[in-house]
């Protein structure tokens, strides 16, 4: 990664896949080969999150026990205020932003994983970041069997997403896969069942803007 001049403007990067599959494992890998190939600052977010409003709303979210609709007018809460503090002023300024989830996690999450209607999410979505989309979205695809043996692996309480069923998990991942087939452009899949180093080589060939 070693074409810094053609990166005119800061890029906005968002990492996506289902829980287990690893990606928050590299959040900062990708930030620095970001800001190692652009010249830039590259700051390093998440969602629901990224303000102390949003960090708060992030834990009613994953703890509390909530209907469909009550979770994504929650989270778009939390993401409106996130993309006014801390996400466009960032890109403004010329930093570049690595988030780990945004608007795809919620198509797959509340909309195919719990039927929240698309066309409800793509009204609060144009409502709370009109005009504002990933420059590129890695998609951390994995099993079933790798990402429930991640999570068991992982030492931590799980949230209610976390411990949700086979069921859920195959609806959410086919809802990334089917949207990275649909936007080719913006959204690289990335094979989190691989072995590290074959997983960062991935990475830096999906962070190569033409």
């Amino acid at each position: 990664m070693s074409a810094a001049a053609k990166f005119s403007t800061p890029k906005f990067i968002t990492l996506e896949g289902v829980d287990g599959a690893g990606k928050s494992t590299h959040l900062q890998f990708i930030a620095d080969a970001a800001a190692a190939a652009s010249g830039r600052r590259a700051i390093v977010t998440r969602e629901p999150g990224g303000t102390d409003l949003a960090e708060r709303l992030r834990q009613a979210i994953l703890e509390e026990p909530l209907e469909p609709l009550a979770e994504t007018l929650l989270i778009f809460a939390a993401r409106a205020h996130h993309v006014r503090k801390v996400i466009r002023p960032a890109l403004a300024s010329g930093t570049w932003v690595v988030c780990d989830r945004f608007i795809d996690a919620t198509y797959a999450y509340q909309g195919a994983g719990k039927g929240v209607a698309a066309d409800l999410i793509e009204r609060l979505s144009a409502a709370a970041h009109p005009g504002l989309l990933p420059d590129r979205t890695l998609v951390f695809d994995c099993s079933y069997e790798v990402a429930r043996r991640r999570l068991a692996g992982s030492g931590k309480k799980l949230d209610r997403f976390e411990r949700e069923d086979e069921a859920f998990f195959d609806r959410v991942r086919n809802a990334y896969l089917a949207r990275a087939r649909a936007e080719p452009a913006r959204m690289r899949v990335i094979d989190a069942g691989a072995e590290l180093p074959a997983i960062r080589k991935s990475l830096e060939r999906a962070l190569l803007f033409s």
